[in-house]
């Protein structure tokens, strides 16, 4: 099976390369290296394009002739998106648009999108199911919200099949050090903790400390991202044997607090460092905890890392031992 995957030089679209690889899967990468880095590549061939370019799409699906498309090529900067929105529609919006109607023209119906819980905006209840009302409240989250509708009416129109995985905190990095999470400027907790505790950084700012959670800090569903490979790697599984059309959510079901985050990177890494408490964020709901029961019943998802002091050994050996 021939799968194209967009965004494959990225963090978490690296490890889903990765997984298929190992699966012995024909995998072709496409991705513009402005947030990838090429050395994430370990399996399939890597080709350098943007999105827009919609010519050279064209020509890579009429080569390549995908069995399916998994699509990872998005902006996902929550407070980037609200300071230059344009982005945010152009790239996540207008580009995906190119991409889903280069599939229906070369007649591709098997499509895995990688979305975001930002879509539910602030959560009227936890844990977070798939019917949650779609609310966001930023750019960010409407560009994806955006893109699911757009899928709904294109199965109802012509058949394309997708499936598409509500993404809480991916975390972690390929626990034999292959790949792991490189942004730049990075704005993630779990590695700007430990780039703290590497001495990279002066210190970690908890945003808030007043929320309605047992220590005040946010929580948040971290789930590693080999897991959440897992998850696709069964997305596809399901696509290809004909199924249905659907949304999943992709975490754990539980959360941890910023603070527990915190205190377990100081006892993986051994290194004591500063912590700053600051007000907090516009826009930080107190709790954000998926409930992954539709996932585990419908595709069998049974995660393996599910241990936040493994997450963080597995991002802290990546941080110590980074090839990119």
């Amino acid at each position: 099976m021939r799968i194209l995957v967009t965004g494959g030089a990225g963090y978490i679209g690296s490890h889903i390369v990765k997984a298929l690889g190992e699966k012995n899967y024909d995998v072709l990468v496409i991705d513009n290296l402005s947030k990838g880095h090429e050395k994430a590549v370990i399996f399939g061939k890597l080709i350098v394009i943007d999105l827009n370019n919609k010519q050279k799409l064209k020509e890579i699906f009429n080569q390549f002739k995908p069995d399916a498309v998994m699509h990872f090529a998005a902006s996902i900067e929550v407070g980037e998106s609200v300071v230059d929105p344009m982005k945010y529609y152009q790239n996540n919006t207008v580009n995906t648009l190119n991409l889903i109607k280069t599939m229906v023209e070369y007649k591709i119906d098997k499509f895995i999108f990688s979305s975001t819980a930002a879509i539910y905006g602030n959560p009227t209840k936890i844990p977070i199911t798939e019917n949650h009302p779609i609310r966001p409240i930023n750019p960010y989250g409407k560009s994806k919200a955006f893109i699911e509708e757009v899928l709904e009416d294109l199965d109802k129109s012509y058949g394309l099949k997708y499936i598409s995985l509500r993404y809480f905190n991916a975390a972690g990095a390929d626990p034999e050090g292959r790949i792991g999470e490189s942004h730049n400027p990075e704005t993630h907790l779990i590695p700007l903790i430990l780039k703290t505790a590497k001495g990279e950084r002066k210190s970690i700012k908890i945003f808030g400390t007043d929320y309605p959670t047992p220590d005040g800090t946010c929580i948040r569903d971290y789930i590693h991202v080999d897991d959440l490979a897992n998850a696709h790697l069964l997305a596809l599984e399901y696509l290809l044997n004909n199924g249905k059309s659907e949304v999943f959510n992709c975490g754990y079901g539980h959360g941890y607090s910023i603070r527990e985050v915190i205190d377990t990177a100081k006892k993986v890494t051994g290194k004591n460092f500063n912590v700053e408490e600051a007000d907090r964020r516009k826009g930080d709901p107190a709790v954000l905890v998926a409930d992954n029961t539709k996932l585990k019943k419908k595709l069998g998802w049974s995660p393996k890392f599910d241990d936040l002091e493994f997450i963080i050994k597995t991002a802290w050996n990546w941080e110590l031992n980074k090839k990119f």
